[in-house]
């Protein structure tokens, strides 16, 4: 593997079509397409401040490296990256990639981020101002995750999360296949329209969650003071630790509540089989 080491380069392509290259202390100015169509990098101590750095790359590791705000959708349609320990302040990362690991990195500025990728598994990442982030993305595994920012998790399939707090409003609207585990999930309409969702020791807040999906699972879950009007038409099965502020027209299953339920409704709006049960161990 070449090495090279404190340079400076710019302008379009400079290190365009590189092979078995490792860059220490490199800075990447203002310019287009660095490493495009390259394969086997390593990155460490470096700064990239152009754009579309990592494009059509297959195999590359950075750390200790910072991704400037003007570098803006560095990393597309490449495959095999692994980052650890960055810096980044660029929008728009990770686009149409295969086989993502990230760890002790933050993303401040998480626009667009994470559309249709594969194989992702991030572990110790916080990531803000993140509307949309992994729409229409498969394989995810997070934990010790922090998000910030509305309808994450869009169209999403097979995704496992653990010790993590989701802020966002409409997160999971068309999942499928979605397990969680002992996080804290705040935002209106959670996962409206999913499917096989499972979630373990969470606490939830927001209004009207847990409608239209088909295959909910509850494990040991609380529920907000906000959280009201719950599971509207879809098939719940599971418990609820503590009190619940309303559950509306589940449409079929066995709903544990350990607790007290403020408000139970049952009107002519259910659907067929409406046959859920609702068992309240504090009434």
């Amino acid at each position: 593997m070449n090495t090279i080491k404190d340079k400076e380069y710019g302008g379009e392509r400079p290190l365009y079509a590189s092979h078995d290259l490792r860059l220490e202390n490199v800075t990447i100015h203002v310019g287009e397409s660095s490493i495009k169509e390259s394969s086997n990098i390593e990155a460490e101590n470096c700064t990239f401040e152009g754009k579309y750095v990592f494009w059509e790359v297959d195999g590359f590791k950075v750390h200790r490296c910072h991704f400037a705000e003007s570098a803006r959708s560095s990393l597309w349609y490449s495959r095999n990256c692994t980052m650890t320990d960055c810096t980044c302040d660029a929008p728009k990362l990770f686009r149409r990639m295969k086989g993502i690991h990230v760890e002790n990195t933050d993303f401040p500025n998480g626009e667009q981020f994470l559309w249709d990728c594969e194989d992702i598994q991030m572990k110790n990442v916080h990531i803000e101002n993140c509307d949309y982030i992994f729409m229409h993305s498969h394989n995810i595994r997070l934990d010790n995750y922090r998000q910030d920012g509305n309808y994450g998790f869009q169209y999403a399939k097979n995704v496992e999360i653990h010790n993590a707090i989701i802020n966002s409003k409409d997160a999971f609207w068309e999942a499928e296949n979605v397990t969680i585990y002992d996080s804290e999930l705040n935002g209106e309409y959670l996962a409206w329209y999913g499917k096989n969702i499972r979630l373990v020791r969470c606490h939830l807040t927001g209004e009207q969650l847990l409608c239209y999906v088909d295959g909910l699972i509850l494990e040991d879950c609380t529920f907000g003071d906000d959280a009201n009007l719950n599971f509207e038409y879809s098939t719940v099965n599971g418990n609820i630790k503590g009190d619940i502020v309303s559950i509306k027209n589940p449409t079929s299953g066995t709903i544990v509540v350990e607790g007290k339920c403020g408000e139970l409704i049952w009107d002519e709006n259910q659907k067929a089989p409406a046959n859920a049960k609702v068992i309240q161990s504090k009434i």
